[in-house]
């Protein structure tokens, strides 16, 4: 659609399809991810029985994150809204979510795989969340991450921000199949079939109902989250000290405060 700048969206045969089109690495935006929060709103006004997050075959990754100069105090609450966004509307939705990746997930980009229902990489593929080294940490991921690959390991992940290969994502849970590049869009169409042959409303309710069963709601984890990312994180002298090395392209110089 004319109206998206950084990201295409369509729907064919009850499957929305939002493909990241911001070469070379799709870095989300304030922009692309309010994009995201709209293509998402026009999927829940049709009769989907799933939606598919995917990149542009132009693009590098499937996305390296949500862009560092976002998280500086000027934007950091309009960046954590739009991206915070696309978790709680992906809950409301309550439709099944399958990501396709092929390349880096990293960051923002491997939050949204820990959102989905069902993903697919390549093994060429990586992921992690690397926010630490910028002296911040990933909400999403400290929500998610223990709940998909469990305790221990996620905490390792979230507090070295080690990255690791589709083997070991595989291995962990994080993705439910590795295929090699070619592969990717046959193992999509096989899951697709599948649930096309189901009831929408049927596949709706079991989401929700598996939602229910973890706990508490993205939404209630989420505000926690970002009150403590918002008013403590980034009071800190460390935080904004990260987020400007990046810019600056050089080593952060920590005060430990």
């Amino acid at each position: 659609m004319s109206d998206y700048q950084n990201i295409r969206f369509h729907v064919e045969d009850r499957v929305g399809r939002i493909t990241f089109a911001r070469p070379p690495l799709n870095v989300f935006t304030i922009e692309m991810m309010r994009e995201i929060g709209k293509a998402l709103g026009e999927c829940a006004q049709r009769d989907l029985v799933a939606v598919v997050f995917d990149a542009d075959k132009d693009c590098r990754a499937f996305s390296a994150g949500v862009a560092v100069e976002d998280h500086v105090q000027d934007t950091i609450f309009q960046m954590l809204d739009a991206f915070h966004s696309i978790f709680r509307l992906l809950e409301l939705l309550a439709k099944p979510s399958i990501a396709l990746v092929d390349g880096a997930a990293l960051g923002g980009g491997c939050e949204l795989i820990a959102a989905c229902d069902i993903v697919i990489a390549s093994d060429r593929s990586r992921f992690g969340q690397p926010e630490i080294k910028l002296g911040v940490f990933p909400p999403v991921a400290a929500v998610l991450l223990p709940r998909v690959i469990g305790e221990k390991r996620a905490r390792e992940l979230i507090l070295t921000g080690e990255i690791i290969d589709s083997v070991e994502a595989g291995r962990l849970g994080l993705c439910n199949h590795v295929v090699p590049g070619a592969h990717l869009e046959p193992k999509l169409l096989e899951v697709l079939a599948k649930l096309r042959e189901l009831s929408g409303t049927s596949l709706a309710y079991a989401r929700q109902s598996l939602d229910l069963g973890r706990g508490r709601s993205i939404d209630d984890a989420l505000s926690e989250q970002e009150n403590i990312y918002l008013h403590e994180l980034m009071k800190t002298e460390d935080a904004n000290e990260g987020v400007k090395a990046f810019l600056e392209k050089r080593k952060a110089v920590w005060k430990h405060r």
